[in-house]
């Protein structure tokens, strides 16, 4: 359908009003940065005087100790949990989409509930049995937390995209001299590399934001995350508030996302078509 002018315009009026209305809280919070201590109760929403001391103060100031080992702990332990996710994920979801066994509903059913599942009821428990195991304030003491949070979402997610590829392809390659795994790993994987970007973002994004987890399950920066290191910020003094260098903080731990989003956004788009179409 050819859209009229008219159309076209009013369309993009509202792009632009959806585009000024999802980031102008991510613009707010890089205005606050940008003010002096002095400032951020100015009620401007421009900062008067821009500065980069809430930034100098995270990267190589008072607050460098507590940030910097936060965001190298933040990337490592999501990506790590996202990579285990998308593994396990992916040969579970090809599992429930080829196979046909008992109780395959009841596995997607179980992992849509342990997705939605609050986190906070299970954290105390969980305190505790790290600390008599020794789990307690290390990496692997919240990466397999954090697979409890990805890998349900990334099996539902990637058997939708399973489903959608054909299956005579998978049998023509046997057909070929292929081996079941061959078949696999040559045939349908490389026809399920969007749906495997998509669902490892989406996993990503969900370790990366996790706060119940990093702020019950450490105690040092160890292991502790940038959510959960955010919450240790203090003023140069007893009665000033961190507010700029935690809107500091929330920027900076905001670009590994965007990057990402626009390194695959390509791969995001395709992936998320491709689910969403039925075959």
């Amino acid at each position: 359908m050819r859209l009229t002018t008219r159309q076209k315009v009013a369309w993009t009026i509202i792009a632009v009003l959806v585009v000024v209305y999802a980031l102008f809280p991510v613009l707010s919070i890089f205005m606050t940065s940008l003010k002096a201590s002095s400032e951020i109760n100015s009620g401007t929403f421009l900062p008067p005087h821009p500065t980069w001391e809430n930034y100098t103060q995270i990267l190589v100031g008072s607050a460098q100790s507590l940030f910097l080992p936060a965001l190298r702990n933040s990337i490592g332990i999501s990506l790590i949990a996202t990579a285990i996710a998308v593994v396990l994920a992916t040969f579970c979801a090809y599992a429930i989409a080829r196979l046909d066994f008992p109780g395959k509903r009841i596995i997607l059913t179980t992992a849509l509930g342990v997705s939605i599942f609050p986190v906070i009821s299970i954290v105390t428990p969980l305190f505790n049995l790290w600390r008599n195991i020794g789990l307690y304030d290390t990496w692997p003491g919240l990466i397999i937390p954090y697979l409890s949070l990805t890998l349900p979402i990334s099996i539902w997610t990637l058997s939708a995209f399973f489903r959608q590829i054909p299956w005579e392809l998978e049998q023509a390659a046997q057909v070929d001299g292929a081996t079941p795994w061959q078949a696999f790993r040559k045939a349908i994987v490389p026809l399920a590399a969007p749906g495997v970007f998509t669902t490892a973002l989406i996993a990503f994004f969900i370790a990366w934001n996790d706060f119940v987890y990093g702020i019950s399950l450490t105690s040092t920066s160890a292991a502790r995350p940038v959510p959960a290191a955010l919450a240790f910020f203090t003023g140069a003094s007893y009665f000033e508030e961190p507010t700029g260098a935690i809107s500091a903080a929330s920027i900076i731990v905001t670009i590994p996302v965007v990057i990402l989003v626009v390194l695959f956004q390509r791969q995001i788009v395709s992936g998320l078509t491709q689910g969403a179409v039925k075959g």
